[in-house]
């Protein structure tokens, strides 16, 4: 999981705390996760795997999401976009187009991705095709309701920890979210993907 929240730790992050719900889930049916928060790394602006820079941390992150058969953008809504952690997450990823495994398959193949948005104001499901949009232009599978999001609905109001309604429902829709990402993931394994015809 790629939380993608604007705060450094150790600040509370609510789009965390709600990505929690989908990964608690994952790791109930026997899923070992690995989570990434972003803005405490050095990603540099780019769109290549490679370092950019000395220090450059997408190196790193980009073998972790290479070793992971299941990924999950985690972004807040500013101005109804995903934040600008997760465009340049995703501008990084945009290197993995030209990447092939062994048997010429792009290397998003037989792995699925969901998207977790939390926010006090309206744009999650523009967020949601946004990132699920970039993700299928990798070779990610989208499952069926791979996504769970929380914001208020129009206009200022509390986060994500700090009241509100709908917390129930976006609770039930990550663990839906878990069940649906796991299971295609496993169908994948099962019966993966052959390379694209020539």
């Amino acid at each position: 999981m790629i939380n993608c929240t604007l705060k450094k730790s150790p600040e509370t992050s609510h789009t965390e705390a709600l990505a929690r719900a989908v990964t608690g889930q994952l790791e109930k049916d026997g899923v070992e996760v690995d989570t990434v928060r972003a803005v405490d790394l050095d990603i540099a602006p780019g769109v290549v795997s490679e370092a950019v820079h000395e220090g450059d941390a997408w190196p790193d992150v980009h073998a972790r999401i290479l070793a992971s058969e299941i990924l999950v953008i985690a972004s807040p809504t500013w101005l109804g976009q995903p934040s600008s952690v997760a465009k340049r997450v995703l501008e990084r990823m945009d290197a993995m187009l030209s990447e092939t495994d062994d048997e010429g398959r792009p290397v998003a193949y037989n792995r699925v991705a969901g998207v977790v948005v939390t926010g006090n104001e309206d744009g999650a499901h523009h967020v949601i095709s946004e990132i699920t949009g970039g993700l299928q232009d990798i070779g990610y599978t989208i499952p069926g309701q791979a996504w769970t999001y929380w914001n208020q609905g129009p206009g200022p109001g509390p986060s994500f920890l700090e009241g509100g309604s709908g917390h129930d429902w976006s609770r039930k829709t990550a663990r839906a979210m878990a069940a649906n990402l796991l299971g295609v993931a496993r169908a994948l394994a099962e019966r993966p993907l052959g390379p694209p015809p020539r």
